[in-house]
C-alpha cells in the first residue's frame, strides 16, 4: 500500500513537471474555468496585443443590444469593403442580404464586408457604432481593450487575453453568438440564392470536440488567434489564444490544452523550418493540476 502511494505520488509530480515544461505555440493565453473562475493555465494573459477578427464578438453584443429588424434587408456598399488591407472575400459589393444573415457571415465566416455593413447601418451609423462600443468595452469591465473598427481590420483593435475571457463569459447572454458560432456549416441566403460558409474554426464539429461558442482571427499584427467555450473532461473552461505564427501552432496549443484537461501528456511542436525565424517560447504557468 505504501509502495502504491509513493508511486502515485511520483507519477502525480512527473505529471506536474512534465506540463510545467510545456511552451505553448501562442504568445499570448489564457484558459479559465467557467464555473469558479479559475485560472488554470496562463501566458503574457495581461498584456494588450492585436486581436483581428475577435472583434467581431463584440461587434455582434453591440448589433444584438440595439434590437434591430433581423429581416430588415441591407445593401452591401463600396464603403464596406477592405480599404485597410485590400482583402477582397465577402459578400460582394450591391448584394442584398438580411441584416440577421449578415450577423451569421460575420460570426461564422468571420466576413469583414457583413460586420462593416452592420455597424454602418446601426443607429446614428458608424460613429454611433463606435460610441456604442466604446460603452460595450467600459460596461464589461475591459481594462486593455480598445476598438476602432467593427471588423478587426485594424491594428489599433486591441485587448488582452484576460480581457477576452470577460468577452466570451458575456456572450453567454446571447445565445444567438453561441449558436451561430458553434455550427461547423451553414447555408444562407445572398441576393435569393443558396451562400454556403464553413466555420473558420476547423475545429467546430470535429470528433472529440465540444465546442459551445468561438471566433478566430487573424491579421498579420494579430498572428492566429482563437477564443472558445471549450467543454472537455467534464467541465467547461474559457479558451483564449492569441500571436500563434500558423494555424498549426494555434491548432496545437487547443489540442494541448484539450489533453491537458484530460490529464494526457502534451503534444510536442514540429522543429521550426532553418529558414524561419522564431521568437523564444515562454513556458506556462501552471496553477491547478487539472480535477
Amino acid at each position: 500500500m505504501l509502495f502504491k502511494s509513493v508511486l502515485l505520488s511520483l507519477l502525480l509530480v512527473c505529471g506536474s513537471t512534465a506540463w510545467g515544461s510545456v511552451a505553448f505555440e501562442s504568445a499570448h493565453v489564457v484558459v479559465v474555468d467557467e464555473q469558479t473562475g479559475e485560472v488554470l493555465l496562463e501566458k503574457d494573459a495581461a498584456t494588450a496585443a492585436p486581436m483581428a477578427s475577435l472583434t467581431k464578438l463584440i461587434t455582434a453584443m453591440v448589433i444584438l443590444d440595439v434590437q434591430q429588424d433581423p429581416n430588415e434587408m441591407i445593401r452591401i456598399e463600396a464603403s464596406d469593403m477592405d480599404w485597410l488591407k485590400h482583402t477582397h472575400s465577402g459578400v460582394p459589393v450591391g448584394a442584398v442580404v438580411a441584416r440577421g444573415t449578415l450577423l451569421e457571415l460575420a460570426l461564422i465566416a468571420s466576413d469583414n464586408h457583413a460586420a462593416a455593413a452592420l455597424a454602418r447601418n446601426h443607429p446614428g451609423g458608424l460613429d454611433g457604432f463606435v460610441e456604442a462600443s466604446r460603452r460595450k468595452i467600459e460596461a464589461l469591465g475591459l481594462e486593455r481593450t480598445t476598438m476602432d473598427d467593427p471588423t478587426g481590420l485594424s491594428p489599433n483593435n486591441h485587448a488582452s487575453a484576460l480581457d477576452l475571457v470577460k468577452v466570451l463569459q458575456a456572450t453567454l447572454a446571447y445565445p444567438l453568438i453561441s449558436e451561430i458560432t458553434s455550427k461547423r456549416a451553414h447555408a444562407v441566403v445572398v441576393n435569393g440564392r443558396p451562400w454556403a460558409v464553413r466555420n473558420t474554426n476547423r475545429l467546430v464539429g470535429k470528433p472529440g470536440w465540444e465546442i459551445l461558442a468561438s471566433k478566430t482571427g487573424f491579421t498579420n499584427e494579430a498572428g492566429r488567434c482563437l477564443t472558445m467555450r471549450l467543454r472537455a473532461a467534464g467541465r467547461t473552461v474559457i479558451v483564449v489564444l492569441m500571436g500563434a505564427m500558423a494555424s498549426a501552432e494555434r491548432a496545437l496549443d487547443a489540442l494541448n490544452i484539450r489533453r491537458w484537461l484530460a490529464g494526457e501528456a502534451p503534444l510536442r511542436a514540429a522543429p521550426a523550418p532553418a529558414h524561419r525565424p522564431r521568437a523564444a517560447a515562454r513556458k506556462t504557468r501552471t496553477v491547478r493540476a487539472p480535477a
